[in-house]
């Protein structure tokens, strides 16, 4: 179970697993039953996960919820530890309950079909099958009259109504046609029986349910992958002893150890030790971090060769892994615009198909002849099992969550199956720069030295001078040299020139100046020709520029960026090759805007921009009936990424950004952008050819069981037969959407 306090006052979300429905007509009356308590605002059913999202105030308990549902013949899975652990033990359980159901079901079934086929007028055969269905129909396929009765308790009704009605009417008249032969023979009708019409039903149907089952369970094998990444116990170290304990039992401020080959238990911080962390499942690169004091660690991933200990700062829920699960959980159990819709149709229409079994029934009676009572008895019973709505229920859930989680194997992490569903038609994309399309941090891109600079003495010097330096840029020089094994050296005085530089002298007592062109300009040191034009053209290209200089000469010219990722122009050309068009704004001058609007191939870019400016800018494309997707990481981004139809983050950028958006990249290669793009297409595909074969489904095979072949070929679907049809349409729907598994996109 989820929980999440809401920006509304005493307003709470919760994600409770669910058991007991069977259908889609369910997820409907699961949601009728919650809707209608007092204090519930809202509840959103998944029937593909059996989940429901709850948004009730302070004066509801869970047991209230539990306890409503109960009564319909449903239930809630409340306070445990691990509510999906639960939950999937209990559908396995479910699963195999089912097995055996359908394989009890059907070896008693076979007699009865082969009676009723080859030996139809054989008298004993008719009390043979009457006994071998008693228990198909009553022990074996109790399950559906069970939940036909409690659904009529409250007024409503799903399949199992359609299956009840169907079988138990199909039995009646069996039974009657058994014990009382002479009632129709004395009126010229043989007394024929469907014992095998209402046993091969229920075995059909408990077939599909099988079938259906294991497909659900497979398009939940994202979310499953996810929580194996946690591990289940991890040692700490305890009055100086390393002790294991389940990870139920860790608390924040533990120091716990991880050996060589261990998956990181928790988030937190390292505190001794050294090695390096497979981290791909965040961050998708596959090359090893290496982890050093004071580095931070996640839970899930992988400890490389060396040990370490590190202090725990977030566990249970607050992790990122956790939060990465709750997402995707949540996501799965949202709803697709076209899903509400589809479930408001699920909801009315069993009640419309027993109205047509019983027009079929009325029809067939006023104009069937002789044998009216039994084409009416046998075209509405075929009516009632053929028209089932599961297929219609399974279609958009089932693709949403095979679509989400081949997203979230592909670190594309989707918040609501909204997105999902916009994101084929975006027309127009706004990038943010910093951390965006660049790195989002400086790096040194090009360093020139005078050629008659000692580079190994003085580049000694320059590295201890910015390492001295408070100056943003300085940590990238730092870095550089330090990656080239470079060692300091002391220096005896360090001062900083306001909007300039910095100003040391070394243990020798040679002043040494790294800054801008204004400090070289105003100590009147000397600058020779090939250096300025190295440095305009360095500027030209909106870089940064540092000069490292004594006070005679300068020595070095060095040009810091923030680096434009290898990937981005690549998947803005993508995207632009889709139709859609790229935007990128940032709050830097516009002469940097240009410089990177150039490189990755961008002619629509606008710098000097404000955080409400940006969502100004969303606002105006969507006025002139663009769709819009912001791509943002920072605080700045928020506001815009809120605006947007479709707002996705990069997974490094901000916890607000992270928490705004709709989509979250955890990579930081901007090829997952249009990646996402075509994952939307592809799942819109499969749910609209889910609802088409759904829908088509119902139109051609509702009028065929009422009959209406029969005046032109004298056709009559048989029940069984319709019962057949009916397992085989859910079932084809889920596979249709675990197709999409194997789609490269």
């Amino acid at each position: 179970m989820n929980t999440i306090v809401s920006e509304k006052k005493n307003t709470h979300i919760n994600t409770y697993p669910i058991t007991g429905m069977t259908c889609a007509a369910c997820a409907s009356s699961v949601e009728s039953v919650l809707t209608n308590i007092n204090g519930v605002t809202k509840a959103n059913v998944n029937f593909a996960s059996n989940s429901v999202l709850v948004e009730y105030d302070d004066s509801i308990k869970n047991t209230d919820l539990q306890s409503r549902l109960r009564s319909a013949g449903y239930d809630l899975i409340l306070n445990v530890e691990n509510p999906l652990e639960i939950q999937d033990d209990l559908q396995h359980k479910y699963y195999q309950k089912i097995k055996s159901r359908t394989i009890w079901s059907a070896i008693l079934t076979l007699p009865i079909f082969i009676i009723g086929m080859f030996f139809m007028k054989w008298i004993p055969g008719k009390w043979i099958s009457l006994g071998l269905a008693l228990p198909v129909l009553f022990y074996f396929g109790k399950g559906f009259y069970i939940n036909a009765w409690k659904q009529a308790k409250h007024k409503k009704v799903n399949m199992d109504t359609l299956v009840a009605l169907s079988t138990g009417i199909a039995f009646l008249f069996s039974l009657f046609n058994t014990v009382f032969p002479d009632f129709l023979n004395t009126r010229g009708i043989y007394p024929h029986v469907y014992y095998e019409a209402a046993t091969v039903i229920i075995t059909f149907i408990s077939l599909g349910k099988l079938m259906e089952e294991k497909a659900k369970s497979n398009t939940s094998s994202a979310i499953k992958k996810l929580i194996g990444l946690q591990p289940k116990t991890l040692k700490i170290i305890f009055n100086g002893i390393e002790q294991e304990i389940p990870i139920t039992s860790v608390q924040k401020g533990n120091t716990i150890v991880v050996h060589p080959g261990e998956k990181i238990p928790v988030d937190g911080i390292v505190t001794s030790g050294h090695s390096y962390v497979d981290e791909s499942m965040i961050t998708g690169e596959p090359i090893a971090v290496a982890k050093n004091d004071g580095e931070k660690v996640y839970a899930g991933t992988v400890n490389q060769k060396g040990n370490f200990q590190f202090k725990a700062l977030k566990i249970g829920n607050e992790t990122l892994l956790s939060q990465i699960i709750k997402m995707v959980q949540e996501a799965q159990g949202s709803k697709a615009p076209v899903q509400k819709l589809v479930d408001k149709i699920a909801g009315i229409f069993v009640p419309i198909v027993i109205s047509i079994s019983i027009l079929t029934f009325a029809a067939w009676m006023i104009n069937g002849g002789d044998k009216a009572f039994t084409h009416a008895l046998l075209t509405s019973i075929a009516v009632l099992v053929i028209a089932c709505p599961c297929a219609l229920g399974l279609a958009t859930p089932t693709a949403i969550m095979v679509g989400i989680g081949k997203g979230a194997e592909s670190n594309i992490l989707i918040k609501d199956a909204e997105s999902l569903e916009l994101g084929h038609k975006v027309t127009a994309v706004i990038l943010d720069k910093t951390g965006t399309i660049t790195e989002g941090k400086p790096t040194i891109t090009n360093f020139s030295w005078e050629n008659n600079a000692n580079q190994d003495e003085l580049s000694s010097v320059l590295m201890s001078i910015e390492a001295k330096s408070e100056h943003p840029l300085a940590g990238a020089i730092v870095k550089k040299f330090k990656e080239m094994g470079t060692t300091p050296v002391d220096l005896i005085n360090f001062e900083s020139i306001t909007g300039k530089g910095v100003e040391a002298t070394d243990f020798k007592g040679q002043k040494f100046y790294v800054g801008n062109l204004k400090l070289i300009q105003n100590k009147n040191i000397t600058l020779n020709e090939a250096l300025i034009t190295k440095a305009k053209l360095w500027q030209e290209e909106a870089k940064t520029v540092i000069f490292f200089a004594s006070d005679k000469q300068v020595y070095a010219v060095i040009a810091i960026a923030d680096k434009i990722k290898s990937s981005s122009k690549h998947a803005i050309k993508k995207l632009i090759n889709k139709g859609i068009k790229v935007y990128m704004l940032t709050g830097d001058n516009n002469q940097t805007a240009k410089a990177v609007a150039k490189e990755v191939g961008l002619t629509n870019y606008k710098g000097e921009v404000l955080p409400s400016d940006k969502a100004d800018f969303v606002k105006n494309l969507q006025t002139q009936g663009q769709i819009v997707a912001m791509v943002g990481d920072g605080i700045n981004d928020s506001q815009a990424l809120a605006q947007a139809d479709v707002s996705i983050a990069m997974g490094h950028g901000s916890d607000i950004a992270i928490d705004v958006a709709k989509i979250t990249l955890i990579t930081s290669d901007l090829e997952s952008i249009p990646k996402a793009l075509s994952l939307s297409s592809l799942t819109v595909r499969g749910i609209r050819q889910n609802l088409f074969w759904a829908f088509i489904y119902n139109l051609i095979g509702i009028p065929i069981a009422a009959g209406i072949l029969y005046p032109f070929n004298g056709f009559l679907l048989d029940p069984m037969i319709a019962g057949a049809a009916m397992a085989f349409s859910s079932v084809s729907v889920v596979a249709n959407s675990l197709r999409l598994k194997s789609i490269k996109f």
